[in-house]
């Protein structure tokens, strides 16, 4: 598995909307092959910092990801909402392995 943590910080007034458009990307994301679990996580702690945990079977899927259009859209919508650019970390699945272990 590749998994993707993007950090995203939105402004204040955007918060609702950038909860909707998220979510919106979310579902459909679940519908490629190779997205695996697409999350959206806001912050308890500050309502405005949000992590998408993103989990791809392979590191090519996230590459396709990127090209849909639901991505796309996704993006030039978010822009403006964005407080600072958005960040990721990527991961690679230690356990459990394919195997379920």
């Amino acid at each position: 598995m590749y998994i993707v943590h993007v950090h995203v910080h939105v402004k204040g007034e955007y918060v609702e909307e950038f909860i909707r458009t998220t979510i919106e990307n979310a579902r459909s994301s679940l519908y490629e092959p190779g997205v695996a679990r697409f999350d959206v996580l806001q912050s308890q702690d500050d309502p405005t910092h949000f992590i998408l945990v993103e989990v791809y079977r392979t590191i090519e899927d996230s590459a396709k990801h990127k090209e849909t259009t639901h991505y796309q859209q996704w993006r030039e919508k978010v822009a403006v909402m964005m407080a600072e650019p958005r960040s990721s970390m990527k991961y690679r699945n230690i356990f459990p392995d394919e195997n379920g272990w």
